[in-house]
């Protein structure tokens, strides 16, 4: 995005002329991917949209045509058409337009998608409609250069792990020195052995693959990054939650314990730091209705036992200690 960055900011097109980069983002579900370049678009000036490849058809079908991603951008450029070509197209879901294998009926989302999106990722003039998502002839259209737009793809590809998985066990052999058959089963990194082979396994077309000369992979979240996630941004569900509690004047507390643990049942659930508002939410119910009922009580504390159902949550009565910037319950010294 640096380098991207340089290129349309210096504006060095001169005898030599630096091509683009385009991204191709794989990881697990719930590793940030989107985050990630939500958070890349905060920090840049450069317009950003995030499209979605599900919903995309070839021309001519129900649903987004292909154009329809560099009208999001242009939108996000405030109809600049030139403040547009230096922007940066994030396609998400991208897994989801793989090849069908062996279907007979047409591939309407499929592989069709790949091919129509190969001319925008490479650099060419294309019609956009203004200020609506379809052509027609009632919305006046201009022409957008794809030259210098920055396209990041990012999808999860769920059964990737299984293709490279084959191709890693293809070598196994009989005897002592030779390769396990189940080497690869438990390795948490084996998205980052991905080849250019795997992804046409999986569905993807090798037009495509071959304008997206980045493919960089993202690890799933560990219980020690899960913590992290729990606590320490400024939107942290932790924090949402003490907020939502502190409504009713009620301190809500984690205690180390307890978000190890709720980490530790994230990590279960296998759907990365989505799992943890899951598992936040589940542990709050019986809180969020029962604390507000009782006036006299100050402080929670979520404690480990509590989230392993072995115990309960550490409640504790106004008084015993002062809440901060509250005045305290009418007649409790």
């Amino acid at each position: 995005v640096y380098n991207h960055y340089k290129r349309v900011a210096t504006n060095t097109m001169d005898e030599i002329e630096i091509e683009k980069s385009n991204m191709l983002m794989i990881g697990p579900t719930g590793c940030g991917k989107t985050y990630l370049v939500r958070t890349l678009a905060k920090l840049l000036d450069v317009p950003l949209a995030i499209a979605d490849a599900t919903s995309l058809t070839e021309a001519g079908y129900i649903g987004d045509d292909i154009e329809s991603v560099v009208s999001k951008l242009l939108a996000a450029a405030g109809n600049d058409v030139e403040k547009a070509e230096r922007g940066i197209i994030f396609i998400d879901e991208i897994d989801k337009i793989a090849k069908k294998k062996n279907t007979t009926s047409r591939d309407v989302s499929g592989e069709s998608v790949q091919q129509g999106l190969l001319k925008l990722l490479e650099g060419s003039d294309v019609e956009v409609p203004v200020g609506a998502s379809s052509k027609n002839a009632m919305v006046p259209l201009t022409t957008v250069n794809t030259r210098n737009i920055l396209f990041i793809c990012g999808g999860a590809f769920p059964d990737l792990e299984g293709i490279i998985k084959a191709r890693l066990n293809k070598t196994s052999g009989i005897g002592f020195g030779a390769a396990l058959n189940d080497a690869y089963a438990q390795d948490p990194d084996i998205m980052s052995q991905v080849t250019i082979d795997d992804l046409r396994e999986f569905g993807m077309i090798p037009e495509f693959i071959g304008r997206l000369p980045v493919i960089f992979t993202l690890k799933g979240l560990d219980e020690e990054a899960l913590v992290k996630i729990l606590k320490e941004p400024k939107n942290a569900i932790i924090k949402q939650y003490q907020k939502l509690l502190a409504l009713d004047e009620v301190d809500l507390q984690f205690d180390d314990g307890a978000l190890e643990a709720i980490a530790k049942r994230a990590i279960e659930k296998k759907t990365g730091a989505r799992a943890l508002r899951s598992i936040i939410e589940e542990l709050m119910l019986d809180i969020m209705y029962q604390i507000p009922k009782d006036d006299n009580i100050g402080r929670v504390t979520i404690t480990k036992p509590y989230v392993e159902h072995t115990g309960g949550p550490l409640i504790e009565m106004r008084g015993v200690f002062s809440l901060p910037n509250k005045t305290p319950a009418a007649g409790i010294e």
